[in-house]
């Protein structure tokens, strides 16, 4: 009789790796990144005036931010892997409807590829923190950021040039993306996680994590420099395209400008020496305050638009450093037990600064033109570095030492 067994890769899902992950972010990154910089210029063009962009914007961060609220409520009854499957048909669907140039198309493909990234998005940092140890979520950051490197690079100038010449190009590439990170997540078989297993006593409503969120000072304060980290990337996707339109200087400046930004992504490496070398508190402080200046700069630049926009790049530098550190004070502190609610409460911060920053720029382009837009988001970056003087001056230190004496890369810090 023959012995015939199932090999051990069918039987057992392979476990996911750092790079794996890695892998999975960097395919959503194609995806997002060719169109980042098309869907602000798509929907000008379509709306003809910046405040009904910005209102726009503000309308579907708020339908978004409620998704992603109750998202963890919604795995509670729809296994994890559908809800996230159904994010990447979301973000299909949204694109291949935005080939269509009427102004309904194009809004509505923006709110389904929102609410698509941010489904994504919670189902993706609860996997990771399923599946990576604290002390590889420094290294992991790091790679996730070094896969990306290339979509959010070329993905910005490339869409705007395909948009110019043929318009539907950057929106069938963004749903072909889309579509290979839905084959690459079921090939992954991350399944539904572990904390859908082991929870016994789920809240008894979506929001039932709330008052445990709102306990933890570490959280909030992590979360704080998420939202401002986001909201000055906000004013640099979608109003620094707008801004050299206004100004005469094209349409392919913003996506120009954008990848040229993102190319710092391959810097992440050299950036994590630096926070390894100074501190998290040390890299989180640098970058709110280069950013925080250097936007405030720009605003005030007014007769020179070139200027603007360099002083806005070097800016975005900054913010790339923010990238690598920002998130980590957060991500460190959650406790294992909440890691799918607070996977939630973590990515909230993209559709709250998708909230705040278009509703401010509303307001803002009612009495001032829109480098007063720039000075504004100039100010909120060196709040947050006021803010980040509450970190632990030693925040992982010992953790970083450890790691950096083997000669690995070494994790950010645990501070939890």
């Amino acid at each position: 009789m023959h012995d015939r067994r199932i090999p051990e890769w069918l039987r057992h899902a392979p476990t996911p790796s750092v790079r794996g992950f890695a892998i999975l972010a960097g395919t959503e990154a194609v995806a997002r990144g060719i169109l980042i910089s098309v869907f602000p210029l798509a929907a000008y063009s379509a709306l003809g005036d910046a405040r009904l962009v910005s209102e726009a914007y503000f309308l579907i961060g708020a339908a978004s931010l409620m998704v992603g609220l109750l998202i963890p409520y919604l795995i509670r009854f729809v296994p994890r892997r559908w809800v996230y499957i159904s994010g990447t048909l979301m973000f299909m669907t949204g694109a291949l409807l935005a080939t269509q140039s009427s102004a309904a198309a194009v809004i509505g493909g923006l709110a389904l590829t929102t609410i698509a990234v941010v489904t994504m998005f919670v189902c993706f940092n609860a996997y990771v923190l399923d599946h990576v140890a604290k002390v590889e979520l420094g290294r992991f950051e790091t790679s996730r950021l070094f896969y990306s490197a290339i979509g959010w690079t070329a993905g910005p100038a490339l869409g705007s040039f395909l948009h110019a010449a043929w318009r539907p190009a950057p929106f069938l590439i963004a749903a072909a993306a889309a579509l290979s990170l839905m084959i690459i997540f079921l090939v992954m078989r991350l399944g539904n996680g572990r904390l859908i297993v082991r929870s016994r006593r789920p809240p008894a409503n979506p929001f039932g994590y709330f008052p445990r969120f709102f306990a933890q000072p570490r959280l909030i304060t992590g979360w704080a420099f998420a939202v401002i980290r986001s909201s000055g990337w906000w004013v640099y996707v979608v109003f620094l395209p707008i801004y050299a339109v206004e100004n005469g200087l094209g349409q392919q400046l913003g996506g120009i400008a954008l990848s040229l930004s993102n190319a710092a992504l391959f810097l992440a490496p050299l950036m994590l020496r630096f926070m390894q070398r100074r501190s998290v508190r040390t890299a989180v402080r640098t970058g709110f305050l280069m950013s925080g200046l250097l936007f405030a700069l720009a605003g005030l630049e007014g007769d020179f638009p070139v200027i603007a926009v360099a002083l806005l790049m070097v800016g975005s530098l900054f913010l790339i450093l923010l990238d690598v550190s920002a998130g980590l004070p957060f991500l460190l502190a959650v406790k294992p037990s909440e890691r799918t609610e607070m996977s939630a409460i973590y990515s909230s911060f993209r559709d709250v600064s998708g909230i705040l920053t278009p509703g401010a720029a509303w307001v803002i382009l009612l009495v001032a033109p829109l480098s007063g837009v720039f000075v504004a988001s100039g100010a909120a970056l060196l709040g947050a570095w006021g803010l980040a003087r509450t970190l632990h001056p030693r925040l992982g230190r010992a953790r970083i030492s450890a790691e950096g004496d083997r000669g690995e890369p070494a994790p950010a810090a645990d501070a939890a």
